[in-house]
């Protein structure tokens, strides 16, 4: 009885995926249909195939091209898949609740991929261009290991973009942090700068008070009221201007009055023609008084 060739003593360049997470079963169901294919025509079926098994072969027999090309400096337009097999991996157990308290044992396989591609023989290569001539096909294998090849300088490029970007933003962020000392510094200049200004603004203030002190809207002795509806330092008599009249501090009505103006003394306020709230009343009474007698 003859046997062949163990696994691991089969000739060719080989690629493994171990613990893919399917069953041996799925897997040599794809395999199969590559086993003994060239390059180009194995990658068109794992392309086009509906299995999802397909993408991780895929995967792997460009590996072994790669293996093939790089150490064994073997084109890939001369290789194809001389065997390839899937051996079972380690199964994990689950388990899933079932009615009246059972449970059922989930089983999920996995297994190990190795695909194996040789180099046709010149004389097995020059038969192949010559079926292919007389039928009129173009070989896919140049085809498929060009793609590849561009697919492989894309990746170097993006790789090599990355690395210049992130060596990019390194040195601006070395930069930022060289500069922040400056920073600061400009910021503490801008906030001296800042309480100059706010210096100049309480000057200009004072200034606008005493301007205020001497001209103000009832002449001198008045001030307008702030926006709190307070007055100024030192005038402290409310001036209500739709009757005239004024408030010293301590009267009946001076908390319950909004000022509209307020006067530094009482003489200011009536220079300013605003009357005590008494002095208002009386003289009205007398005026009553005056008109009886005339009659």
């Amino acid at each position: 009885m003859a046997f062949g060739d163990k696994t691991n003593e089969r000739p060719g360049v080989r690629s493994h995926v171990r613990h893919a997470r399917v069953s041996a079963y799925k897997a040599r169901e794809v395999l199969d249909l590559i086993r003994g294919e060239p390059y180009g025509r194995a990658s068109e079926i794992l392309e086009f195939s509906e299995r999802g098994v397909a993408r991780i072969i895929k995967k792997c027999l460009d590996s072994a091209i790669a293996n093939a090309e790089n150490n064994a400096g073997q084109p890939a337009e001369e290789l194809f898949v001389s065997a390839c097999y899937a051996d079972e991996g380690p199964t994990l157990k689950r388990w899933r609740p079932r009615a009246r308290g059972r449970a059922m044992r989930i089983r999920k396989r996995t297994c190990h991929i190795t695909v194996i591609v040789s180099r046709y023989t010149p004389a097995q290569l020059t038969q192949l261009r010559a079926q292919d001539a007389q039928a009129g096909r173009v070989r896919t294998s140049s085809s498929a290991a060009e793609a590849r090849r561009r697919r492989v300088e894309r990746s170097r490029v993006l790789e090599a973009e990355r690395k210049v970007t992130e060596e990019a933003e390194e040195h601006d962020h070395d930069h930022d942090h060289d500069g922040q000392p400056h920073d600061h510094e400009g910021h503490e200049h801008d906030h001296d700068h800042g309480h100059d200004h706010e210096g100049h603004d309480h000057e200009d203030h004072d200034d606008d008070a005493d301007d205020v002190d001497d001209t103000g809207p009832y002449g001198p002795g008045s001030a307008e009221p702030f926006e709190d509806g307070s007055g100024p330092d030192g005038f402290d008599i409310k001036g209500n201007a739709d009757s005239m009249l004024y408030h010293v501090p301590g009267s009946r009505y001076y908390n319950a009055t909004k000022a509209e103006v307020y006067f530094a003394t009482v003489e200011d306020a009536e220079a300013a023609g605003f009357a005590a709230p008494g002095a208002a009343a009386q003289s009205d009474t007398d005026g009553d008084d005056a008109e009886e007698g005339a009659e």
